[in-house]
């Protein structure tokens, strides 16, 4: 690929914005702690009321993985994504009664919509919200996420798994097929969307 191509590729995935004051962070699932951590970290320093883990069990295994990193601080038989990063955030001092969890969900699409689903039904308004997912799931987390929460400001704070970077993700086979297979869902999972907003 020539740089002009990685350069745009890289800009439109790698979503990343600086952390500021919100009403909530939403937690797309995954198996990996340090999405969690993050987030902990940005509670204790006072800049959200509000933590949204989500997610079910793995589509592709049916049943939840194991935690991708730091099993020997995260031990437990977890049941769900949900369950796996409501014990990071409470082992990393968030009280239970700031975390509310959605452990219905498979797809990123379902993170999203599940979660506004349990905010409405505990008459939370979420008007700002950071997202915290894996660098290379930035973009189509905005995506699904501010489609859930329209008239939310929403901003993306990224943490890097996989060692897969925006500046090394066209060095690896490995990044390569994850950014390139975001690239595809940002497009072929929004098609409906686009042409209800443009036609």
């Amino acid at each position: 690929m020539t740089n002009r191509i990685i350069t745009d590729i890289s800009n439109y995935i790698f979503v990343s914005d600086e952390p500021e004051s919100v009403d909530a962070i939403f937690l797309p699932g995954g198996s990996h702690p340090e999405q969690p951590e993050y987030a902990a970290k940005l509670y204790h320093k006072g800049l959200v009321k509000w933590l949204i883990p989500s997610g079910g069990i793995s589509v592709k295994l049916e049943k939840w993985p194991g935690a991708r990193s730091k099993a020997d601080i995260y031990n437990r038989e977890y049941q769900s994504d949900c369950d796996f990063f409501t014990d990071v955030l409470i082992k990393n001092g968030v009280p239970a009664s700031s975390i509310i969890g959605e452990d219905k969900s498979g797809y990123t699409r379902d993170n999203a919509f599940l979660s506004r689903k349990v905010v409405d039904e505990k008459g939370i308004e979420i008007k700002t919200a950071l997202i915290i997912c894996k660098a290379f799931h930035a973009r189509r987390c905005l995506m699904l996420y501010q489609k859930a929460f329209p008239n939310a400001k929403i901003k993306v704070c990224p943490v890097h798994c996989y060692n897969i970077t925006k500046d090394n993700w066209y060095k690896s086979e490995q990044g390569i097929d994850r950014v390139l297979g975001e690239l595809a869902r940002c497009g072929n999972q929004f098609v409906g969307d686009i042409k209800e907003y443009l036609l």
